[in-house]
């Protein structure tokens, strides 16, 4: 069994650190396998995310304060020595620069997966991943077609190999709308939008709340998550006099039953990788509506999915009336069992690992 050891930023609830997680459940070599935070502490990590307690043996927090700590990269390539790592598998640009140059002081193989490739704009970035792909030679992956192919701009990044992201069917399934609606205390009698994740600009809740103004007043929005915009969101509701249609949750644990009591799910955002949250919720039997950013178009259902305009309130309420609407003779479940299933996606990379690990 190959002792693999992701490397993430922080372990904060979302969509990069889920795949995270998920991949340490699937993976053939989960009981050998390592997440380092490189931020945070495990007693803060746990309490914001109680879904990573029973993997706490397995995680590592190394507890990064603000700033360039160069001794980052010698702390971590003595950690992959300790934990006599065979791949080093890291995800975003900070856990790149600092466990891809710790891999290559260590002498250890190594994969990084990339979530999105819009922040290689930001020139930090690109100068970071200069200086790492001139030294090492990580094996590359994209989570997404539309990443590959901007990665594939990008010096020592022609050879991208694309692992979509999925999600457990088994976990992720239609239930009953009016019991899940009772449980997280919501409307029953309404057509429901859902929306999930941080409540951060990027996100767009904004817009999807200015949405509301051009729908039926017997349509409802319920957000799951939390942010730093979640009072500015809440103001925003006041103004737009919508506080009897739009609910916020806050934190949810039980995302299956969110997405059970829900008619329409609806991302927002203005910038993706490749979402896992349509792809959640279409396992569930909801239609799911995107913007047209990142990969987030390849997550739907072809039969059943919406594309809206990204920063659009209009075009957004237009796109979402027909799937709460229309009667569908397909359900969006099928085609994540079909292509998004998260046992094929820690296959690949159980792979990939073992393909590295024996170079």
């Amino acid at each position: 069994m190959k002792t693999i050891v992701q490397v993430l930023q922080h372990l904060k609830p979302g969509g990069l650190e889920v795949m995270a997680l998920n991949l340490l459940m699937f993976s053939s070599h989960k009981r050998s396998m390592k997440i380092v935070s490189l931020e945070g502490t495990a007693e803060e990590a746990m309490e914001k995310w109680p879904r990573l307690k029973p993997f706490a043996d397995q995680l590592i927090f190394l507890n990064k304060q603000p700033g360039f700590k160069p001794a980052l990269i010698k702390q971590l390539a003595d950690l992959f020595k300790e934990l006599d790592a065979d791949v080093v598998h890291t995800h975003h640009i900070g856990p790149y620069f600092y466990a891809g140059l710790g891999a290559r002081l260590a002498g250890i193989q190594m994969i990084h997966t990339e979530h999105d490739a819009w922040h290689y704009s930001n020139k930090s970035h690109k100068t970071l991943h200069k200086i790492v792909s001139s030294v090492s030679k990580p094996t590359v992956v994209a989570d997404a077609d539309v990443v590959a192919k901007s990665l594939g701009t990008l010096p020592r990044m022609n050879n991208v190999q694309v692992i979509k992201n999925g999600v457990d069917i088994y976990t992720f399934v239609p239930g009953d709308k009016d019991s899940a609606r009772e449980q997280l205390k919501l409307p029953k009698h309404c057509k429901l939008i859902g929306s999930s994740g941080r409540l951060e600009e990027v996100k767009g809740h904004c817009v999807l709340i200015d949405a509301m103004t051009h729908l039926p007043s017997s349509t409802h929005l319920v957000i799951a998550g939390s942010g730093s915009l979640e009072e500015q969101l809440k103001t925003q509701v006041r103004q737009l006099d919508l506080e009897s249609r739009v609910h916020f949750l806050g934190y949810v644990e039980d995302m299956p039953t969110f997405y059970q009591a829900l008619d329409v799910f609806c991302l927002p955002s203005f910038n993706e990788g490749f979402p896992l949250a349509p792809l959640e919720a279409q396992a569930c039997g909801i239609p799911s509506a995107v913007t047209n950013v990142g990969g987030a178009v390849e997550t739907l259902c072809p039969d059943t999915g919406a594309i809206m305009k990204a920063g659009d309130a209009k075009d957004m309420a237009e796109k979402i009336v027909p799937l709460l609407f229309e009667r569908r003779q397909v359900s969006p479940r099928e085609h994540v069992r079909a292509s998004a299933d998260i046992r094929n996606m820690a296959k690949a990379y159980d792979v990939l690992a073992e393909g590295q690990a024996n170079d």
